[in-house]
């Protein structure tokens, strides 16, 4: 099972600090705007408003409201990634059980708090398109890259695997939460959480 490369949503990466504190303010606005209008009726130019930010600043780096908000998804990996590791470093090495909750909890903690996340997360509830950046092979990639050394495991292709199915079901069960109670069924949250440790316990125990 091949790694999926990274997405680039961006026509242009920042090269200079203020370039970059630019593009900084353009997704927090973005995902601010998500929150209050919606994925439709989200602009560019409504994004470089309440970015102040000139139109062209946008465009700069994106070329439509869709590249916005995938770039928005690859933000929210990379410090779900970030938030993850910091978790971690409380954990003994090869308590994979505490690895997942970590996993877990703070996939949950970002779905209540993070602005825009609840629309686009990594990726999977951005509309339209062919879901062709596939967030959860994403996703995936990113927990066997951090996990793999402090499960003592090789990260190949079973384990690759293994992640995958887990993240397909937990995103479709916490999907499920999260449309029972806005800020997550409790019930389905920690059914989801005995699933994942029984599947797991199969190939990490």
């Amino acid at each position: 099972m091949r790694s999926v490369p990274p997405a680039t949503p961006l026509r242009r990466a920042p090269v200079q600090r203020r370039s970059a504190e630019r593009l900084t303010r353009i997704l927090d606005a973005c995902a601010d705007l998500l929150d209050e209008v919606g994925y439709d009726a989200l602009s560019t130019r409504a994004v470089a408003a309440r970015a102040g930010v000139p139109i062209g600043s946008v465009y700069r780096f994106f070329g439509n409201k869709r590249a916005m908000a995938d770039a928005l998804a690859q933000r929210n990996l990379e410090r779900y990634a970030e938030r993850v590791t910091e978790r971690l470093k409380a954990a003994a090495n090869g308590d994979w059980r505490a690895a997942v909750d970590a996993v877990l909890d703070e996939y949950l903690l970002m779905k209540r708090t993070a602005p825009g996340f609840s629309l686009v997360d990594f990726g999977n509830q951005i509309p339209l398109g062919a879901r062709h950046t596939e967030p959860n092979h994403r996703v995936a990639d990113r927990l066997v890259s951090l996990l793999s050394g402090r499960l003592g495991r090789e990260p190949d292709d079973d384990l690759r695997r293994v992640f995958l199915i887990a993240v397909e079901t937990a995103d479709t069960l916490v999907q499920l939460a999260f449309r029972v109670d806005p800020q997550g069924d409790k019930k389905i949250i920690a059914e989801t959480r005995e699933l994942l440790r029984a599947y797991l316990s199969r190939v990490l125990d």
